[in-house]
C-alpha cells in the first residue's frame, strides 16, 4: 500500500502501473533494453546478452525485469548522495555478473538516460492503462447517450436556466471530450533517452565504433518505445506533451463529473448514482463519491501540469539542475491521478440513473421562461423589441409567459401551444447526439 493511502481514495488500489516497485523494474528494465540494444548492433553476442538480462533480474514470461530482488527503499536511500537513483543501482547490478560482463552494464549510457528512459516506460504502462478505462466510460456514455437522445431538459449557462436541451445531448459532450482526450493520448510519442554524459553519444562511438550510430534506435525498439533521433536532455517536450495530455483527459473527465455533482444535487436531482457513499453524520446520503474524486484529480492535474512545464523552460546546459528531477514526482502523481480519475470515472458512468420526473419538473419552473429565446425571435418581429421585452419583464416577475403570449392579438395566427413546446426547440440536438454516438 502507498504511504499516502489513507487520504488519497482517488488513487488507492488504482496505480501499480506507477508504484516505487514499479518504478524500480522500468530501471531495471532500461538497463537490461541498452545490453541488448548493444546485441543488437553486434557488439556483444545474443547469448551474452540473454545471461546479462536474466542476472539483471529479466523475467522471459512476464516479459519484465521482475526478478531484479533490489530493495527498493534501500535504493532509494542510497540515491540521496548523487541526486538519484541510477547511480547507486548500477554498482548493484553490475556485482551480479562476472567481471568479463561486467562493464556492459550502463556501457555509455548516463542517469539521465536510465531515469528517461523508465518514465517512458511507465508512462506507456499508465497511458494504456488509462485508455483501456476511457474506452470503456465512453462506451457507456453512447449508450447512455442514445438511450435519452430525446429526454427534453433545461439547459444551463452560468448556473441559470438556458434554453431547452436533453440529456442525451449533455452526454454526448461529455463523450466528445473524452474521445478527444483519448485521440490526444493515442498521438503521444514516448521516446527512448539515449544520449551519453553530455548528448552527444560520443561515449558509445568510443565504445562501439561506427555500428553504435544504430545503437539509440536498436534501445528505443528493445523497449517498445518510440525513436526521436535525437536526445531531449533538455528539450523536455516528450515529458510536457505527456503532462498535457493527461491534463486534457483529467479536464474531460472533470466536466463529467462536475455536471453529476451538480445534477444530483437534492433540490435537482436529475441523475442519481447507484452506488453512492454515505456520511459519518447524516444517514441519509447517497453522495456522489466517485464524482468527487474525478474532481479532485481535474483541480490537482493543471497546476502539475504548469510544473512540468517550468521545470522545462529552466533545463539549461546539457543536463538541468533541479528541473530535471523536479519532473519526477510531479510526472508520477499525474499518472498517478488519471489511473484514478479514470477508473472511477468508467464505474460512475455505468452507475448514472435518470429521474425522469425530475427533468420534467425541472424544465417547467421557469413558467415558460426557458422559451424566451425562441419567443421573442417570433415575436419581436411583431409586436417590437420593447413589448417583447415587457413581455419577459413580466414573466420574470412571476407571471406564465406562456400565458402572456396566448394574450396577444399578434398571436391568434400562429400555433401557440408548438412554440411552447420545450421538445421542439432542441435544435440540431438529436442530431449531435447521432454523430457523436457513430462519428462514421
Amino acid at each position: 500500500m502507498s504511504s499516502d493511502a489513507l487520504l488519497s481514495p482517488l488513487t488507492t488500489g488504482l496505480v501499480d502501473a506507477v508504484s516505487e516497485e514499479a518504478v524500480l523494474e522500468a530501471l531495471v528494465r532500461a538497463e537490461v533494453g541498452l545490453v541488448r540494444a548493444w546485441a543488437e548492433v553486434g557488439a556483444l553476442s545474443d547469448e551474452d546478452a540473454s545471461s546479462i538480462a536474466v542476472a539483471l533480474g529479466w523475467n522471459a514470461d512476464a516479459g519484465r525485469a521482475v526478478d531484479h530482488g533490489i530493495d527498493a527503499a534501500a535504493l532509494a536511500e542510497e540515491g540521496i548522495a548523487g541526486g538519484n537513483p541510477v547511480i547507486p543501482l548500477v554498482p548493484v547490478l553490475k556485482r551480479r555478473l562476472p567481471p568479463e560482463q561486467r562493464s556492459w552494464v550502463h556501457r555509455g549510457a548516463t542517469s539521465q538516460d536510465i531515469v528517461d528512459t523508465a518514465l517512458m516506460l511507465l508512462a506507456r504502462s499508465a497511458v494504456d492503462q488509462v485508455l483501456a478505462r476511457l474506452d470503456a466510460t465512453e462506451a457507456v456514455l453512447a449508450t447512455f447517450a442514445r438511450d435519452h437522445r430525446d429526454l427534453v431538459a433545461a439547459a444551463r449557462t452560468l448556473g441559470q436556466h438556458a434554453v431547452p436541451t436533453t440529456v442525451g445531448l449533455r452526454a454526448a459532450v461529455w463523450l466528445a471530450g473524452l474521445r478527444r482526450a483519448s485521440a490526444r493520448l493515442r498521438g503521444l510519442v514516448l521516446p527512448a533517452q539515449l544520449g551519453g554524459a553530455a548528448g552527444t553519444r560520443a561515449s558509445f562511438h568510443e565504445l562501439g565504433g561506427d555500428a553504435a550510430t544504430h545503437l539509440p534506435a536498436r534501445f528505443a525498439q528493445a523497449l517498445g518505445l518510440d525513436d526521436v533521433g535525437a536526445p531531449w536532455h533538455t528539450t523536455r517536450w516528450p515529458v510536457t506533451e505527456l503532462g498535457d495530455a493527461l491534463t486534457q483527459t483529467t479536464d474531460a473527465l472533470g466536466v463529467f463529473a462536475t455536471d453529476v455533482v451538480t445534477l444530483t444535487r437534492t433540490e435537482i436531482a436529475e441523475l442519481a448514482v447507484s452506488d453512492g457513499g454515505g456520511s459519518s453524520a447524516m444517514p441519509q446520503k447517497q453522495n456522489p463519491v466517485r464524482a468527487v474524486l474525478i474532481r479532485s484529480a481535474a483541480l490537482r492535474a493543471p497546476q502539475l501540469a504548469a510544473t512540468l512545464h517550468l521545470a522545462a523552460a529552466d533545463a539549461a546546459d546539457e543536463r538541468p539542475a533541479g528541473a530535471w528531477h523536479a519532473e519526477w514526482p510531479t510526472l508520477l502523481d499525474l499518472l498517478r491521478i488519471a489511473l484514478g480519475a479514470s477508473a472511477h470515472a468508467e464505474r460512475l458512468a455505468s452507475s448514472l440513473r435518470v429521474d425522469e420526473q425530475a427533468v420534467n419538473r425541472n424544465l417547467g419552473l421557469s413558467g415558460g421562461l426557458i422559451l424566451a429565446e425562441r419567443l421573442s425571435i417570433v415575436f419581436t418581429p411583431l409586436i417590437g423589441g420593447d413589448r417583447m421585452s415587457q413581455l419577459v419583464a413580466a414573466a420574470a416577475a412571476g407571471t406564465d409567459l406562456g400565458e402572456l403570449v396566448r394574450a396577444l392579438p399578434e398571436a391568434l395566427s400562429l400555433d401557440v401551444d408548438a412554440l411552447l413546446d420545450p421538445a421542439a426547440y432542441t435544435g440540431e440536438s438529436g442530431a449531435i447526439v447521432d454523430r457523436i454516438e457513430d462519428p462514421a
